[in-house]
């Protein structure tokens, strides 16, 4: 369970809720533009261009949730039970990646969605899992730059490839029905509105927000897409990229889940493990975690992309607080 969105205003941001029961050992990790990935069905290649996104680093090899390239190009993995399909044979004509690598594969080699889709449109992605305590996870993912978005699903049919208009990505069903689902919102606006009722009555609003009444709150995926497509389209021009980053977190905490909100059938506590928002620009990696609200940034400039090693960051996980002293008499 999860949301992502691509928003570009000053800057162009991409970032993502990644919505679970627990942790899977993820941390921030830059990979610079010499670390050689190593493929199951492709050559060995060195990344090309950089990339810094929350990833699980095992055996040395990041498992990317998202990413985004020093391009400013993003991706991100979203879960799709009972309809992602990995082929169990590779195709002997085109490119053979597994889905673990699928984020790499596209980001140490396009700069742009165009140059991504050109490349998906030849790979198919083969059902080979990274280890036996590693199965394969069942995704679709959001690809995005500051002039388009790109969805894509894996099915038994091939990849599908959608464009996609409101730069938002949730989970199931898929996402031609999530664009048909919108047109039940249509009548929706963040504005004042007006009585379409009956004329000769008098009815006007009794508070402010009214205009979006039947904009759905729960935690559900159709939910989620449905509110942080309305939140992305009507988020106003912010005056500084500081304030683009509070703003586009500010969205993802509208359709984050609060622990004890969301039961699994197993059972477990369904929760936003953690935020994100990177500014591909400025390629700072901005987060923050359920454990602490407080927004760290980490800045792939400053570290030496041309290395051949990977840069990990582990995440600042204790709330922050910041303690006022001064007062006024």
């Amino acid at each position: 369970m999860c949301t992502s969105i691509a928003m570009t205003q000053q800057h162009f941001y991409f970032g993502r809720n990644l919505d679970l029961e627990y942790s899977f050992g993820e941390e921030v990790v830059l990979t610079p533009r010499q670390y050689v990935f190593r493929y199951r069905k492709e050559e060995a290649a060195a990344a090309g261009y950089a990339m810094i996104g929350m990833a699980n680093v095992v055996e040395d090899y990041p498992l990317y949730a998202e990413a985004v390239n020093e391009k400013g190009l993003g991706m991100a993995g979203l879960n799709f039970p009972g309809n992602a399909f990995y082929f169990p044979e590779p195709q002997e004509q085109g490119h053979n990646v597994t889905p673990y690598e699928l984020i790499p594969w596209v980001l140490s080699s396009c700069s742009t969605v165009d140059e991504a889709e050109a490349l998906l449109r030849n790979t198919r992605l083969v059902a080979i899992p990274f280890n036996e305590k590693l199965p394969l996870a069942p995704l679709h993912w959001h690809i995005a730059d500051r002039n388009r978005s790109l969805v894509l699903e894996p099915m038994a049919d091939g990849i599908r490839l959608f464009d996609d208009p409101v730069n938002v990505l949730t989970n199931n069903p898929t996402f031609d029905f999530q664009l048909m689902n919108l047109n039940q919102y249509l009548n929706l606006t963040p504005g004042y509105p007006e009585n379409r009722f009956q004329k000769a009555l008098s009815l006007k609003p009794f508070g402010q927000g009214l205009g979006a009444f039947g904009l759905p709150g729960d935690y559900s995926p159709v939910s989620r897409f449905v509110k942080a497509a309305f939140l992305r389209a009507n988020a106003p021009e912010a005056e500084s990229p500081e304030a683009s980053v509070t703003q586009f977190f500010h969205m993802l905490d509208a359709v984050a889940m609060v622990k004890g909100s969301v039961v699994t059938p197993e059972g477990r506590m369904d929760m936003t493990t953690y935020s994100c928002c990177v500014d591909a620009d400025a390629g700072v990696y901005y987060y923050k975690t359920y454990g602490n609200n407080q927004i760290t940034g980490v800045d792939m400039h400053r570290e030496d992309l041309e290395s051949g090693s990977l840069f990990r960051f582990p995440l600042v996980e204790g709330q922050q607080f910041r303690w006022q002293q001064d007062s006024k008499s």
